[in-house]
């Protein structure tokens, strides 16, 4: 497929950074980031205004336009799909390497003397925002707020944003009710209220779901909560007498509900005469909280609502075991399918991964996917967010790794796993680096740790057995999934980049265990699992710290197959085998209660004790 031609796109554009109907004065670069106004990490398609522009259809990057030069920056994900998506008018800028400046740097190297950069201020977090304008100012520039979208100008045939139906979460998945989730924490900080504008914190807060983001759970909204109670903003059209009855049934008489677009009027109301703090995290959209005055204005890195949500009670615990349990079994069944077919008839990545969703549709309670599956063969296993299409769609062989890395909504809870299988002989290389990957998986799996630490030190354990032979991934390890939420779930996580947000880890919180390695243009690996953080008890508590470890929920066995068991020790063995068992022991009566035999047969073949 050709690049999007953009040559009139930006021609329009450089003619809008001009018209003074919508910028105070002209500008010299306008930024289109990856964003929505709840700086969401999954868009929706009215929302894809970065793509619309660039042509480039990833998930991540940001568009900076000049009235001479027009450039993408994207990470080392998408090199390869910007450099075929972009056409001759774009120049791809390849975030990571260290010779591609940040969009500040070269905005101030590049912009004649007193330039004024312009940007959607409801798509830009504040904590991006603060930076970027101080560093342009220090270069003679100003970064400033353009209230109208210029690219929804010129998206003529722009998709309305969605309004689907909102639903209630029953107290028997959600486990505590929205009242029980107003807490102490905004008189602690004399704040009179707490803005909520992450999708996710709101449908949690709130014990509501929706789809208006296809895999997330979630619908358009904001919160505003004060000390005796709470206003939503929703579309009217969403406003249901079902939403108000759940409201009322768990919060009381002490709600209102107001249009989605009335947000920003609420809060220049609210400031007028306000003795008091306002409270937002950082990550909010500059341009609602550029209109609160410094003096009411208290900023954290996080909600405390973000927090209740990431170390989930016992109802969303036993949830999310449960839907792993069920989500096992849909593993199970696709897995042995694949092994007994893939000789004999043509199965391709996509129709692979339509006949794993077809197995989850099984499953009691399941919604629908958590995420795009990544269905990949060989060399795109190497293509770490691999999503095939109509145009790099290969069959599955038994000559090639196939890496599968998929996950289910489920009202009881969110999966995500990854398992690498071979359905012929594998490499020794491969099986090498197969058990490398394995044994920083168990590292991280075995591993006790002190509690509320960081899972920045946690991250050299999973790469231990890679770097030993000069290998490596380019990924985090680890991150926070939700209970019937977003797949990919904050403040914590565990990477080799700092997390600024990350409170440290407390028992309670589910985190992915997914170390990986890639050959480019050969092979993918990544073992990934969910695991929960539990209360771990060693013979010694230094200074009464409380120590914590890793109880796997997710079980799905490993191929041992790919396992050089030679490389492995006798409690990584252990481990293993004690893995396998829960896998047989939980999962196997699911499936022969279903009636799955051949699944079953898989598993227990699957899981039998291995020895040196």
């Amino acid at each position: 497929m050709s690049p999007k031609s953009t040559t009139n796109l930006l021609k329009q554009l450089r003619s809008l950074m001009n018209n003074t109907k919508y910028v105070t004065e002209p500008i010299h670069a306008y930024i289109v980031p990856s964003n929505d106004a709840h700086t969401s990490e999954y868009i929706a398609d009215c929302d894809q205004f970065r793509a619309y522009i660039s042509g480039f259809t990833g998930s991540a990057g940001t568009a900076v336009v000049t009235h001479n030069e027009a450039c993408l920056w994207t990470d080392g994900r998408y090199f390869l799909q910007a450099s075929q998506q972009l056409d001759s008018n774009w120049t791809l800028m390849k975030e990571g390497l260290p010779s591609t400046p940040s969009e500040g740097t070269w905005l101030s190297k590049n912009l004649p003397s007193g330039s004024r950069v312009g940007v959607d201020p409801k798509l830009y977090a504040f904590k991006k925002y603060m930076p970027l304008s101080t560093q342009l100012e220090s270069a003679g520039h100003k970064l400033v707020p353009v209230p109208t979208n210029l690219i929804e100008l010129l998206w003529t045939d722009r998709p309305k944003r969605p309004a689907n139906s909102i639903v209630p979460l029953p107290l028997k998945y959600s486990g505590k009710a929205v009242k029980e989730k107003i807490g102490k924490e905004m008189k602690e900080k004399n704040a009179k209220y707490l803005v909520l504008t992450a999708l996710d914190e709101i449908a949690w807060f709130l014990n509501l779901r929706g789809s208006d983001i296809e895999y997330n759970p979630v619908f358009f909204s904001y919160v505003i909560l004060s000390l005796n109670g709470f206003s939503v903003f929703l579309n009217p059209q969403q406003n249901s007498s079902e939403v108000k009855q759940h409201l009322v049934s768990e919060a009381g008489d002490i709600f209102t509900i107001e249009p989605y677009d009335r947000i920003e009027e609420k809060l220049k109301n609210l400031v007028n005469n306000l003795d008091g703090l306002i409270w937002f995290s950082e990550n909010t959209n500059y341009g609602l909280i550029g209109l609160i005055p410094k003096k009411n204005l208290l900023l954290t890195n996080i909600t405390p609502v973000q927090l209740m949500k990431a170390v989930k009670n016992p109802v969303e615990i036993n949830g999310m075991r449960n839907a792993h349990v069920k989500d096992a079994a849909a593993l199970c069944c696709y897995f042995s399918w694949l092994e007994k077919n893939v000789e004999n008839m043509t199965i391709t990545e996509i129709s692979g991964a339509k006949k794993l969703l077809e197995f989850r549709k099984l499953q009691e309670d399941f919604v629908g996917e958590s995420f795009s599956t990544i269905s990949s063969v060989g060399p795109h296993g190497a293509i770490i967010h691999y999503s095939p299409d109509a145009t790099t769609d290969v069959q599955i062989t038994s000559s090639s790794l196939y890496l599968c890395d998929s996950g289910g909504q489920y009202k009881d809870g969110t999966t995500d796993v990854t398992r690498t299988l071979h359905f012929g002989t594998p490499t020794d290389f491969e099986k090498e680096c197969y058990t490398r990957v394995l044994k920083g998986h168990i590292k991280i799996a075995t591993s006790v740790f002190p509690r509320k630490i960081k899972g920045n030190y946690l991250d050299s354990f999973a790469r231990e057995y890679l770097w030993q032979v000069g290998l490596d991934y380019s990924h985090g390890t680890g991150h926070g999934i939700g209970s019937y939420l977003n797949v990919h779930e904050g403040p914590m996580g565990i990477s080799w980049k700092p997390i600024q947000e990350d409170p440290g880890l407390e028992a309670g919180m589910f985190v992915s265990n997914e170390p990986g390695y890639y050959q480019d243009g050969e092979f993918g690996i990544r073992i990934e699992d969910i695991v929960q953080i539990v209360d771990a008890h060693p013979p010694h508590n230094f200074n009464n710290t409380g120590f914590l470890t890793f109880d796997f929920v997710t079980l799905v066995p490993k191929i041992i197959k790919l396992v050089v068991v030679d490389m492995l020790t006798e409690v990584e063995i252990k481990y293993l085998n004690e893995y396998h068992q829960k896998c047989r022991d939980i999962v196997g009566p699911v499936l022969q209660k279903q009636g799955q035999q051949d699944a079953l047969k898989w598993l227990i073949k699957e899981t039998q004790p291995i020895s040196k």
